[in-house]
Protein backbone atom coordinates (compact mmCIF):
# COMPACT_ATOMS: atom_id res chain seq x y z
CA UNK A 1 0.00 0.00 0.00
CA UNK A 2 1.12 3.52 -1.17
CA UNK A 3 2.34 5.52 1.88
CA UNK A 4 -0.25 8.04 2.55
CA UNK A 5 0.17 12.03 3.54
CA UNK A 6 -2.42 11.50 6.56
CA UNK A 7 -0.86 11.53 9.42
CA UNK A 8 -3.60 9.79 11.52
CA UNK A 9 -2.76 6.76 9.24
CA UNK A 10 0.30 5.04 9.82
CA UNK A 11 2.42 1.44 9.96
CA UNK A 12 -0.16 0.25 12.62
CA UNK A 13 -3.37 0.76 10.84
CA UNK A 14 -1.56 -1.36 7.83
CA UNK A 15 -0.62 -3.99 10.37
CA UNK A 16 -4.20 -4.43 11.79
CA UNK A 17 -5.77 -3.59 8.06
CA UNK A 18 -3.20 -6.79 6.92
CA UNK A 19 -4.23 -8.98 9.99
CA UNK A 20 -8.14 -8.36 10.04
CA UNK A 21 -8.13 -9.44 5.82
CA UNK A 22 -6.15 -12.55 7.01
CA UNK A 23 -8.34 -13.53 9.55
CA UNK A 24 -11.50 -11.39 10.37
CA UNK A 25 -12.85 -13.62 13.50
CA UNK A 26 -9.77 -12.05 15.43
CA UNK A 27 -10.69 -10.57 19.03
CA UNK A 28 -10.07 -7.08 19.57
CA UNK A 29 -7.39 -8.60 22.45
CA UNK A 30 -5.61 -11.06 19.37
CA UNK A 31 -5.54 -8.17 17.15
CA UNK A 32 -4.06 -5.64 19.94
CA UNK A 33 -1.28 -8.13 20.51
CA UNK A 34 -0.68 -9.30 16.72
CA UNK A 35 0.15 -5.39 16.02
CA UNK A 36 1.55 -4.67 19.33
CA UNK A 37 -0.37 -2.22 20.80
CA UNK A 38 -3.29 -1.99 23.56
CA UNK A 39 -6.23 -3.13 23.37
CA UNK A 40 -7.74 0.38 24.16
CA UNK A 41 -5.20 1.75 21.29
CA UNK A 42 -6.56 -0.90 19.07
CA UNK A 43 -10.23 -0.46 19.29
CA UNK A 44 -10.27 2.80 18.63
CA UNK A 45 -8.19 3.03 15.51
CA UNK A 46 -10.05 -0.13 14.42
CA UNK A 47 -13.32 2.16 14.75
CA UNK A 48 -11.81 4.77 13.08
CA UNK A 49 -10.65 2.62 10.19
CA UNK A 50 -14.48 1.81 9.95
CA UNK A 51 -15.62 5.45 9.86
CA UNK A 52 -12.88 6.69 7.59
CA UNK A 53 -14.24 3.46 5.36
CA UNK A 54 -10.67 1.82 5.30
CA UNK A 55 -12.47 -1.15 6.32
CA UNK A 56 -15.75 -1.30 4.49
CA UNK A 57 -17.42 -4.60 6.36
CA UNK A 58 -16.62 -7.85 7.73
CA UNK A 59 -18.20 -10.95 6.52
CA UNK A 60 -17.90 -14.80 6.47
CA UNK A 61 -16.74 -16.76 3.57
CA UNK A 62 -19.25 -19.56 2.86
CA UNK A 63 -18.28 -22.44 0.76
CA UNK A 64 -20.62 -21.89 -2.19
CA UNK A 65 -20.97 -26.10 -3.03
CA UNK A 66 -22.30 -26.55 0.70
CA UNK A 67 -25.02 -24.15 0.40
CA UNK A 68 -25.81 -25.62 -3.09
CA UNK A 69 -24.62 -22.69 -5.65
CA UNK A 70 -21.49 -24.91 -6.91
CA UNK A 71 -21.47 -23.41 -10.83
CA UNK A 72 -19.71 -20.19 -10.63
CA UNK A 73 -20.27 -17.98 -14.33
CA UNK A 74 -19.17 -15.22 -16.08
CA UNK A 75 -21.44 -13.11 -18.01
CA UNK A 76 -20.38 -10.54 -20.23
CA UNK A 77 -22.99 -7.95 -21.53
CA UNK A 78 -23.49 -5.45 -24.15
CA UNK A 79 -25.99 -3.07 -24.49
CA UNK A 80 -27.75 -1.74 -27.10
CA UNK A 81 -26.94 1.87 -26.00
CA UNK A 82 -24.04 3.15 -24.49
CA UNK A 83 -25.75 6.54 -22.46
CA UNK A 84 -26.04 7.26 -18.84
CA UNK A 85 -29.65 6.74 -19.12
CA UNK A 86 -29.13 3.36 -20.28
CA UNK A 87 -26.18 2.47 -18.01
CA UNK A 88 -28.35 3.46 -14.83
CA UNK A 89 -31.50 1.35 -15.81
CA UNK A 90 -29.39 -1.53 -16.66
CA UNK A 91 -27.53 -1.15 -13.19
CA UNK A 92 -30.13 -0.45 -10.68
CA UNK A 93 -31.97 -3.87 -12.68
CA UNK A 94 -28.92 -5.75 -11.74
CA UNK A 95 -28.81 -4.55 -8.37
CA UNK A 96 -32.05 -6.87 -7.43
CA UNK A 97 -30.55 -9.85 -8.80
CA UNK A 98 -29.16 -11.72 -5.68
CA UNK A 99 -27.41 -14.68 -7.76
CA UNK A 100 -24.58 -11.81 -9.66
CA UNK A 101 -22.00 -11.35 -7.24
CA UNK A 102 -20.05 -8.54 -8.84
CA UNK A 103 -21.22 -6.38 -12.03
CA UNK A 104 -18.50 -4.67 -13.24
CA UNK A 105 -18.55 -2.03 -16.14
CA UNK A 106 -15.47 -2.72 -18.23
CA UNK A 107 -13.89 -1.55 -21.52
CA UNK A 108 -13.24 -4.14 -23.97
CA UNK A 109 -15.73 -6.43 -25.62
CA UNK A 110 -18.47 -5.69 -23.31
CA UNK A 111 -20.24 -3.01 -21.29
CA UNK A 112 -20.32 -5.13 -18.02
CA UNK A 113 -18.90 -8.12 -16.84
CA UNK A 114 -21.47 -10.13 -14.40
CA UNK A 115 -20.20 -13.23 -11.76
CA UNK A 116 -23.12 -15.43 -11.39
CA UNK A 117 -23.44 -18.41 -8.85
CA UNK A 118 -26.15 -20.67 -9.86
CA UNK A 119 -26.78 -24.36 -8.93
CA UNK A 120 -26.30 -25.89 -12.12
CA UNK A 121 -25.85 -25.31 -15.70
CA UNK A 122 -29.85 -25.54 -15.78
CA UNK A 123 -30.34 -23.41 -12.88
CA UNK A 124 -28.23 -20.60 -14.93
CA UNK A 125 -30.33 -21.12 -18.08
CA UNK A 126 -33.88 -20.70 -16.36
CA UNK A 127 -31.90 -17.42 -14.67
CA UNK A 128 -30.39 -16.20 -18.52
CA UNK A 129 -34.40 -17.13 -20.03
CA UNK A 130 -36.26 -15.37 -17.64
CA UNK A 131 -33.96 -12.73 -16.24
CA UNK A 132 -30.43 -11.91 -17.52
CA UNK A 133 -31.76 -11.21 -21.10
CA UNK A 134 -34.89 -9.38 -19.91
CA UNK A 135 -32.56 -6.70 -17.91
CA UNK A 136 -33.19 -2.83 -19.60
CA UNK A 137 -31.25 -2.47 -22.81
CA UNK A 138 -29.43 -5.69 -22.90
CA UNK A 139 -28.48 -6.11 -26.81
CA UNK A 140 -26.10 -9.84 -26.03
CA UNK A 141 -25.00 -11.86 -23.57
CA UNK A 142 -22.01 -14.03 -23.83
CA UNK A 143 -21.57 -16.96 -21.11
CA UNK A 144 -18.59 -18.79 -19.68
CA UNK A 145 -18.98 -21.44 -17.05
CA UNK A 146 -15.85 -21.67 -15.08
CA UNK A 147 -14.17 -25.16 -14.63
CA UNK A 148 -11.75 -24.27 -12.05
CA UNK A 149 -11.18 -21.39 -9.52
CA UNK A 150 -7.46 -21.01 -9.82
CA UNK A 151 -8.08 -17.77 -7.60
CA UNK A 152 -11.14 -16.24 -5.77
CA UNK A 153 -10.74 -13.47 -3.56
CA UNK A 154 -7.48 -12.96 -3.25
CA UNK A 155 -6.41 -10.48 -0.68
CA UNK A 156 -5.25 -6.77 -1.03
CA UNK A 157 -1.60 -6.36 -2.41
CA UNK A 158 -0.31 -4.29 0.51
Amino acid sequence: MEETSDPTFDRVDIKILRALQSEGRLTNAELAARVNVSAATCHRRTQRLFEEGYITGVRAEIAPAAVALGALVMVGVVLDRSTPESFAAFEEAVLKLKEVLDCNLVAGDFDYLLKIRVRDMADFNKLHGQKLIALPGVRQTRTFFVMKEVKENARLPF
